[in-house]
C-alpha cells in the first residue's frame, strides 16, 4: 500500500495525489490517501472530490502502521530510561528537496510519503491517467460555462494572482508575492506577441485586482467562484490559450 498525506491548498493537493498515483501504479499496488490534517487545518480543506480520483482514504490504523516505528522491547526500554521519542517508521517518507528527487520513484511498495512533491517527473510515466483523473465530475454551467464560452472565443490569457496567505508571515519571506512589474512586464510581452488579448484574471483578492490593475486591454476579472469551487477557477484557467 502507497499512502500520501494531503496538506495545502487545491494545487498542491493534486501534486501529492499524482506522486501517490505514480508510485502505487509501479507497484502496481493500493493506493490511499491520509486527509486527517483537515479535521484542523484552517488554511485549507481537502479539495479533490470534484475530480474523477480513485478517491480511497485511509483508516488511522492505515497510517499508523506505516508512520509509527515499531520497537522491541529492549529498544523500547532504553528510549523510556533515555527519554527518547520512538522517531518516525523506515516507511514514513519525507520530501529531502523542494525539486525532482528521482529516488522517491525507487522507493518500495508500503510507504507513507509526506511532502509537497512538485514535480511532473515525478508522474510523466502515467500522465495519462493523471490527465483523465483530473477531469471534474460535473459540466460547467451557469456563470461558469458562459465564461468558458467566452475564453474559446478569444485570444484568452489567463492571469492569476495570489496574494491571501502570501502577505503574512511567515509565508512571506518564503514565497513573497510577484511585484507590479513583474505582472506589466509580462502583460506587455504577451500583447506584443498576441493581436488581441483577453486578460481574465484569477486572484484570492480581487478587490486589490480592482484597485491596481487597470489594464488598456479587454479584462474579466473572474471572482464569482469562492474558495468553495476553486476546482472551476481551475478549470476556467486551463481553457485559456496563454497564462501568466
Amino acid at each position: 500500500m502507497i499512502i500520501v498525506k494531503l496538506k495545502g491548498g487545491l494545487g498542491n493537493q493534486l501534486f501529492q495525489y499524482a506522486l501517490g498515483r505514480s508510485l502505487a501504479q509501479i507497484h502496481r499496488s493500493e493506493f490511499k490517501m491520509d486527509i486527517s490534517l483537515f479535521e484542523t487545518y484552517e488554511c485549507h480543506a481537502y479539495s479533490l472530490k470534484p475530480f474523477n480520483i480513485q478517491e480511497n482514504i485511509a483508516t488511522p490504523d492505515e497510517v499508523r502502521a506505516l508512520i509509527e516505528r515499531k520497537l522491541g522491547i529492549i529498544e523500547d526500554l532504553l528510549r523510556r530510561i533515555l527519554h527518547k521519542p520512538a522517531g518516525p517508521a523506515p516507511t514514513y517518507i519525507t520530501e529531502k528537496y523542494f525539486y525532482f528527487d528521482p529516488d522517491m520513484l525507487k522507493l518500495r511498495d508500503g510507504v507513507y510519503l509526506d511532502g509537497y512533491w512538485q514535480s511532473e517527473k515525478y508522474f510523466i510515466n502515467i500522465a495519462e491517467i493523471i490527465r483523465r483523473e483530473f477531469t471534474i465530475k460535473v459540466r460547467q454551467a451557469g456563470k461558469d460555462k458562459e465564461i468558458a464560452e467566452q475564453i474559446s472565443s478569444c485570444d484568452s490569457v489567463s492571469l492569476h494572482i495570489r496574494r491571501g496567505t502570501y502577505l503574512a508571515a511567515p509565508y512571506n519571506s518564503v514565497h513573497g508575492t510577484c511585484s507590479m512589474d513583474y505582472y506589466f512586464r509580462c502583460i506587455e510581452y504577451l500583447a506584443s506577441t498576441i493581436k488581441d488579448p483577453h486578460f481574465f484574471i484569477f486572484s484570492d483578492d480581487p478587490k486589490w485586482v480592482r484597485d491596481n490593475l487597470k489594464l488598456p486591454y479587454p479584462t474579466t476579472i473572474v471572482d464569482h467562484n469562492g474558495v468553495e469551487k476553486d476546482y472551476e477557477d481551475l478549470r476556467l484557467m486551463t481553457q485559456c490559450k496563454h497564462h501568466i
